[in-house]
């Protein structure tokens, strides 16, 4: 994630090429907004570029410790939807139509369909969102992160968390024959060349495969059918390396060499990942290291991810009070992956902060636990999986209850 939401639509129009696909964090809360900050929105930076993404981590985030969401908070997501079932970054005006005034955006989109399923009572919205993400499948069997974009490992990872949220299964969504597998299997460079087990963000324009470290979280998670929220996996009787099968990559390969290339290059790093932006030399980045210690949960190899998290806690303080809502999610997200109480990081209540950063939300006693991640259980009724999803882009810069029937924009 490294709260990289934050300029999917920025990036829709100014790409680096097949840079590494990282983002700045999210403006500060000084920065000039283009326009008022809705009362249901979390966060008080400018939206125009991660609205939708930071509303939807928090929420999901929240209702992975047991916090529920202001209606009002809801109400704001939901109502950003567009007919087609698609969401942009952000809509300042969601009185008006949108063709022709909106992006659509397949990360805004997977993630706005977690959080709608997490929440309850809008589990039709959320199948909306994905039966449009469905109609945006590439032929390689991924996607990017707008339409017609060539497919990349980050939104491919959050579009099959959306998948699983409501209960679709990914290895049966196939375009021109190939499924979301396929591709992260394509894009998981061999054991024996350099950054082997890393997955590539997209190839580069000789085909080549660069490891991305972002990009392999992402794709650990997207293999693993798990995302945003993840308790911990069972771990693998084999020891955490690159292994080399001899054979097409099944998803648990791809998913194994990923997380051994995590562990390796953190371990490498001194327990965290740095940053790879231009510019940023020998920057730490937090939200990256967060997301991996994530995938290794999920692997099941806490062990591995004991030293990253512990450096996490040690360090990410002022990133997280700057960085804002997505930030606070990411460092809950890992707490809650790795069994630890997010409550009491480092001393630091990060659920209590984020939840400052947006509407009050509705009490709730407080979880004493995991909350349990079983596929075909919601409180939506509707027989799915709430608990899962990932993705971004390689750009430039950076209710509950519904008060009334939701106003649907035609496009």
């Amino acid at each position: 994630m490294n709260v990289r939401r934050s300029a999917a639509v920025l990036g829709a129009v100014a790409v680096i090429g097949t840079a590494t696909p990282a983002i700045a964090a999210d403006p500060s809360a000084s920065a000039s907004p283009s326009t008022a900050r809705p009362s249901g929105l979390y966060g008080s930076s400018d939206p125009k570029y991660d609205g939708v993404w930071r509303q939807s981590l928090a929420m999901i985030a929240q209702r992975a410790v047991g916090v529920t969401p202001s209606g009002k908070a809801v109400d704001w997501l939901a109502e950003q939807q567009c007919s087609n079932g698609a969401f942009a970054a952000f809509r300042a005006d969601t009185s008006k139509p949108c063709e022709g005034t909106a992006v659509f955006d397949t990360n805004a989109t997977a993630a706005a369909a977690q959080a709608l399923v997490a929440v309850g009572d809008h589990y039709g919205q959320a199948r909306e969102a994905v039966e449009w993400l469905k109609g945006q499948q590439n032929k390689d069997g991924g996607w990017g992160y707008a339409p017609e974009r060539p497919s990349d490992t980050n939104s491919t990872g959050v579009v099959v968390g959306a998948l699983t949220a409501v209960g679709d299964d990914p290895a049966v969504l196939r375009s021109f024959g190939k499924t979301p597998y396929d591709l992260l299997a394509k894009w998981s460079i061999a054991c024996d060349e350099d950054g082997g087990g890393a997955l590539a963000y997209q190839p580069d324009k000789k085909g080549g495969l660069a490891a991305n470290a972002d990009a392999t979280a992402a794709g650990v998670l997207g293999a693993l059918g798990k995302g945003f929220v993840t308790t911990t996996g069972k771990a693998p009787a084999a020891a955490p390396e690159c292994s080399a099968s001899g054979k097409a990559l099944e998803p648990k390969d791809v998913a194994r060499n990923g997380a051994a290339y995590l562990t390796a290059e953190m371990h490498r790093t001194g327990d965290h990942l740095m940053s790879a932006l231009p510019g940023a030399k020998d920057q730490p980045d937090y939200g990256n290291t967060a997301d991996a210690v994530v995938a290794l949960a999920a692997q099941g190899w806490t062990e591995q991810a004991k030293k990253p998290y512990a450096w996490l806690e040690k360090n990410s303080g002022a990133w997280v009070k700057q960085s804002g809502p997505a930030a606070y999610a990411e460092l809950i997200l890992a707490a809650h992956a790795m069994g630890e109480d997010p409550r009491n990081f480092a001393g630091t209540d990060l659920v209590r902060a984020l939840d400052a950063t947006g509407p009050a939300p509705q009490t709730v006693k407080k979880p004493t636990g995991h909350q349990a991640e079983e596929p075909g259980k919601s409180d939506s009724g509707h027989g799915v999986w709430w608990i899962v999803g990932t993705g971004l882009v390689a750009g430039i810069g950076i209710g509950f209850l519904l008060s009334g029937r939701r106003k649907r924009q035609q496009p």
